[in-house]
């Protein structure tokens, strides 16, 4: 038996909760969350840190506290949620399949909200050569079993990636007694945010190398070591800078993977830069009436984002079932100095709340917005890394009907730099990268 809703809303984590939230708020109560874990609050539930909430509660809250508190709104509203239900398939006219602790259940919604966050790149995604003993985990895996599970699993550690949960778990296991020998980047500049380098990093002592990677591992039973290389400008080993580390773990924070297997059998088109959906600026993706947001979309850096958006998603989502949504057909493109930006395509009736992460790290630089070789927005940044996602507005008044949106980064000179070129007798100017 197939049943009948308005929306249903996969996953229970941060953007889902968010969204199912405002849909109720905004009239619509016909909705039901599906989560495939035991509990809501998605990956919150073992992030016991704090630095949650800033931006969307105005405070500073543990990851727990932070679900908590969207929980306790869709109790207060009794808006519907099954736990222990995984979705096993979207069909392109939004018929969603689950398997539950009552058996396979159907539903047919009017919209379906993708929130279902993202998963970690494991060492098989890296290919690293070597021996395949216990002592390999991934940064999450490692973090639930120490604040889920009360485990203690590593005691000489080395990580791999700068990725902030790697950066997080390096303080854990600092704080528990263990010893984190160092942090190895193959990039030449950190993957995670400058708090977390100071806090986590720097705090305690621990080395991070840049533009070094793992390139072996040893061990039969359990891991014995690694051997870490630098690596070149493409980020191959440099033969002869082998170095061997004694340890029992290595912890990988390799980058995350939005979960979009559900969206592939639903149709929907991914983007080959964020692995997410393509989406316009109301947050639906090339199928209509089914929209994404979250980490199921782009991974961002802070959870606080990831609510706001799905907030964001909610309106659009509420406006498709009222009333319906204008066409998209303004396209917004970037060149090599951005990495990838949300949306992808706008209406040009209203302001668009552009998200973005450039490429490679700027210093003195500005966010430069054209459409037909005309400036329609900027913002100048003191610096601007891959590791913050950078927001801004483009507004609806400075567009045209037509024409491709490009985004780009340009190098602001500065007063110091102008006087260093002209002295030195050029006039060239390039971006100029830092932390």
């Amino acid at each position: 038996m197939t049943e009948n809703i308005d929306v249903l809303i996969i996953g229970g984590g941060p953007a889902g909760l968010a969204a199912a939230v405002k849909l109720w708020d905004r009239g619509f109560h016909s909705l039901l969350i599906l989560e495939r874990e035991k509990q809501l609050g998605g990956i919150l539930r073992q992030c016991i840190h704090d630095g949650f909430g800033l931006t969307r509660f105005g405070t500073t809250l543990s990851g727990p506290e932070y679900a908590q508190r969207f929980i306790d709104e869709v109790r207060e509203r009794e808006i519907p949620f099954l736990t222990n239900a995984a979705v096993i398939n979207i069909a392109p006219d939004k018929c969603v399949t689950a398997a539950t602790r009552d058996g396979l259940r159907k539903w047919r919604a009017k919209a379906v909200v993708l929130a279902m966050g993202c998963r970690e790149r494991t060492r098989g995604a890296l290919a690293i050569p070597g021996e395949r003993p216990a002592g390999v985990f991934t940064a999450g895996v490692a973090q639930a079993y120490m604040n889920l599970y009360n485990r203690m699993p590593a005691r000489e550690v080395v990580i791999l990636g700068s990725g902030d949960i790697g950066m997080i778990m390096a303080r854990r296991l600092t704080l528990e007694g263990a010893h984190v020998q160092a942090v190895f980047e193959v990039l030449p500049y950190p993957s995670g945010l400058p708090r977390n380098i100071e806090q986590c990093l720097n705090d305690y002592n621990i080395p991070l190398f840049l533009s070094h990677t793992v390139t072996n591992i040893h061990g039969s039973a359990r891991l014995t070591g690694v051997t870490v290389s630098e690596v070149d400008s493409r980020m191959k080993p440099i033969p002869g800078t082998e170095k061997e580390y004694a340890c029992d773990t290595l912890i990988l924070s390799v980058g995350l993977i939005p979960e979009n297997e559900l969206s592939l059998d639903a149709g929907v088109t991914l983007d080959g830069r964020t692995r997410g959906a393509e989406v316009d600026e109301f947050f639906q993706t090339s199928v209509p009436g089914i929209f994404s947001a979250g980490n199921v979309l782009h991974v961002h850096d802070l959870v606080d984002f990831v609510s706001l958006e799905a907030e964001a998603l909610a309106e659009g989502c509420a406006r498709y079932l009222s009333t319906g949504l204008p066409g998209c057909t303004l396209n917004i493109v970037s060149d090599k100095t951005v990495n990838h930006t949300v949306p992808m395509r706008v209406s040009g009736t209203q302001n668009i709340a552009l998200s973005l992460r450039p490429s490679r790290p700027f210093r003195d630089c500005r966010i430069v917005v054209k459409q037909e070789g005309t400036e329609v927005a900027s913002k100048k940044m003191k610096k601007a890394i891959p590791a913050e996602m950078i927001q801004m507005t483009i507004p609806a008044s400075k567009l045209s009907g037509k024409g491709d949106i490009l985004v780009s980064i340009e190098a602001v000179q500065t007063g110091e730099e102008t006087a260093h070129r002209a002295s030195a007798g050029t006039g060239a100017s390039c971006p100029s990268e830092g932390d």
